[in-house]
């Protein structure tokens, strides 16, 4: 099977809320190797991000910093998101991919 460029995710908690809630479905471009000048371009961009400590399980976060550290992430519901504040710093190549539109909203979420 070839590999797809695009991807759709389910999101599944509130982490993202209010920007995305539970039961939206994002549509993702699948990031293969991230170069070290591109890197800046995420910060404040919604990323797709398969931890190395959590192999399979996706995550939905949003791009705060990049430095030499690495790269720190946050849910935009910041009370009810486990993130860089637990985890640290992130890896490049943890960085799966970049949210473009949530294309089916969740009709039973509050706007």
């Amino acid at each position: 099977m070839a590999h797809l460029p695009f991807r759709a995710i389910a999101v599944s908690g509130s982490s993202m809320s209010p920007t995305f809630n539970d039961g939206d479905w994002l549509f993702f471009r699948v990031i293969g190797r991230i170069d070290a000048k591109s890197l800046p371009r995420l910060v404040g961009k919604v990323v797709v991000i398969e931890r190395e400590s959590y192999p399979g399980v996706l995550f939905i976060k949003r791009v705060v910093t990049v430095d030499q550290a690495g790269i720190w992430v946050i849910g935009d519901n910041q009370s009810a998101s486990t993130d860089s504040r637990q985890w640290g710093s992130l890896a490049a190549p943890e960085i799966r991919g970049r949210v473009l539109l949530r294309y089916r909203r969740n009709r039973s979420a509050k706007p």
